[in-house]
């Protein structure tokens, strides 16, 4: 669709230099801007997840944590 839309002119030249550097189009930018803008808007891009929790009872024995070489090793079947 066609639409007329009125930019401040230094607004204009960085919108073109813009795409011109990436080798795209003034319409694609001017639309990925006003994508990403209602996006935040509407909360769409933050999504809630949970992460999994597991009762294992704790570490394994011989697991340090702060040695993170020793826990590789552990994980990697090396000690």
């Amino acid at each position: 669709m066609r639409t007329t839309v009125r930019l401040n002119d230094d607004l204009l030249k960085e919108v073109r230099r813009y795409a011109a550097e990436r080798n795209t189009t003034m319409t694609r930018i001017i639309e990925e801007a006003l994508r990403e803008k209602l996006a935040r808007k509407s909360g769409a891009t933050r999504q809630r997840f949970m992460l999994p929790t597991f009762n294992g009872g704790g570490l394994q024995p011989g697991v340090n944590l702060d040695d993170n070489a020793g826990t590789r090793d552990i994980m990697d079947g090396l000690r």
